[in-house]
């Protein structure tokens, strides 16, 4: 077994680590202190950047909202990138676990913003542009599809470029 999952075992000197840890017994990551803080450390940076963005890039009246529109594309863009070269680091545990719940879940979790989103896209349409709003929320579903799996891809491409990450 990988070097963390000792610590999710309630009985660490266990002689037989060979079997599978009963799920019962190991406390759920997202109930864990630890794993709570990395995401929360992140999620206050991520949470800052969005503000600043949408300060920058203010959404008004019935034009399109950039600043949520950018934040979300990033997000998927970066999301896509982290998670490929995590799976190809190996297994969910150890540097690769703090990294996703810090900037995976954290970071991009906060950065991107669905509630902002479904906001303006309501609120274009109550301020009478029914088209703009939905061009807003089929543009912004579309391209970050398409800006997730780009990120996957320049992650992979550079993988294989500068070779394996351990």
């Amino acid at each position: 077994m990988g070097s963390d999952h000792s610590a999710d075992r309630p009985d660490r000197d266990d002689p037989h680590t060979e079997l599978p840890t009963d799920p019962d017994a190991v406390r759920p990551l997202h109930l864990r202190m630890d794993a709570l803080a990395w995401v929360f450390a992140g999620g206050m940076a991520g949470t800052g950047l969005r503000y600043g963005v949408e300060q920058w890039l203010p959404a008004e009246g019935t034009g399109w909202p950039w600043g949520t529109f950018l934040v979300n594309l990033l997000g998927a863009f970066l999301l896509g990138a982290l998670l490929e070269g995590l799976v190809r680091a190996g297994d969910d545990d150890g540097w690769r676990r703090r990294t996703r719940l810090l900037a995976g879940t954290g970071f991009c979790g906060s950065f991107t913003t669905y509630s902002s989103f479904a906001l303006e896209a309501s609120l274009i349409t109550h301020r009478g542009a029914p088209l703009v709003a939905f061009g807003y929320g089929v543009t912004t579903v579309i391209v970050g599809l398409c800006c997730a799996w780009l990120g996957i891809a320049a992650a992979g491409a550079l993988l294989r470029r500068g070779g394996e990450v351990s």
